[in-house]
């Protein structure tokens, strides 16, 4: 069953121009950073997004919570059209969908107690007198590894490690008590030995409170230990979906192809397909005609710029955008 589902979204930002610029072009130009995409996200499961750097997933994740407003298109949560909501509907909301961000330094209050920092969730939404939101916060400390949380607590953000402020991060985002947390690359910032610690953590708060997850990653080998399935997402469109073992075993649309091919691999004997996708990503202001990725693309024909391909279902719970199939 679909916890969010995506219904032609779409989300473009207007491009600032300089003043000798808008006197030579009256045309508004808008960065389509994700432009028509349509997806689900299953009650339970964790589903992985990845693709290269500025192909949507952040700005995917941040719609999916309503930290954004999308342009147009639907975000069905839990039955529920939540694209426009505004006021006390989306405050409420809010509860119940949160967001971890990639760099928990930036996010963290330099000036705040790590304790405050988590209550302070508790306090926007008018939840508990201050002893109940500290005790909330306590107990949410514990539960994410850091203890004795009345130490913890008093502390501040650059009294921590890395993956002590990750692990506040998540706490912050689980004192509401939601049922789904976007996670935009949980792991980025944190050192190799710690990262096994954050996702197992991850799993451990996924079990214990029935959360729903999307994983936003570029780190492919990570989001296959972590996810039931990946979307992978081009220039602001999902161009496939699958569960995790299909998809790095056989993935079918040739950009997947080439981000598989392109995961480092222990074994350099090992066999690989070479087609890591030549050239650079363009410009999400004017992107290609027809499939976004002819350019690039090894198996590109004649139909390939002139029509959009649709993700369609190719297999049992398999989809691709792809001319080829």
């Amino acid at each position: 069953m679909a916890l969010i589902e995506f219904r032609k979204v779409k989300k473009f930002f207007p491009v600032q121009m300089g003043f000798i610029s808008s006197l030579i072009s009256k045309n508004q130009e808008y960065v389509r950073a994700v432009d028509g995409i349509s997806f689900e996200i299953r009650k339970g499961e964790v589903l992985g997004l990845a693709g290269e750097s500025g192909s949507g997933k952040t700005t995917t994740g941040r719609l999916a919570v309503r930290l954004l407003q999308p342009t147009e298109g639907e975000i069905i949560y839990d039955g529920q059209d939540i694209a426009f909501l505004k006021g006390q509907q989306l405050r409420l909301l809010r509860r119940r969908l949160q967001f971890t961000f990639q760099d928990p330094t930036s996010s963290l209050n330099p000036r705040m107690k790590v304790g405050d920092a988590i209550a302070d969730a508790l306090r926007l939404q008018g939840i508990g007198t201050k002893t109940e939101r500290k005790e909330r916060a306590e107990e949410t400390l514990d539960k994410v590894g850091l203890s004795p949380p009345s130490s913890f607590y008093e502390r501040l953000p650059h009294q921590l490690s890395g993956g002590q402020k990750q692990r506040v991060v998540f706490g912050r985002a689980i004192i509401l008590k939601p049922e789904f947390i976007v996670t935009d690359e949980p792991v980025a910032m944190v050192d190799v030995s710690i990262k096994a610690q954050i996702l197992n953590l991850m799993t451990e708060l996924k079990k214990e409170l029935n959360l729903t997850y999307l994983f936003i990653s570029h780190d492919l080998a990570t989001a296959r230990h972590v996810c039931d399935r990946i979307a992978i997402m081009y220039l602001g469109q999902i161009i496939e979906v699958a569960d995790r073992d299909s998809i790095y075993e056989d993935p079918l649309h040739p950009y997947s192809v080439g981000l598989m091919s392109a995961i480092p691999v222990p074994n350099p004997r090992a066999q690989k397909n070479e087609a890591v996708p030549r050239g650079e990503i363009p410009s999400p202001i004017n992107p290609p005609s027809g499939c976004r990725f002819h350019p690039r693309c090894p198996r590109a024909f004649e139909k390939c710029p002139l029509e959009v391909p649709e993700l369609k279902e190719v297999s049992d719970g398999r989809m691709v955008a792809c001319h080829l199939y």
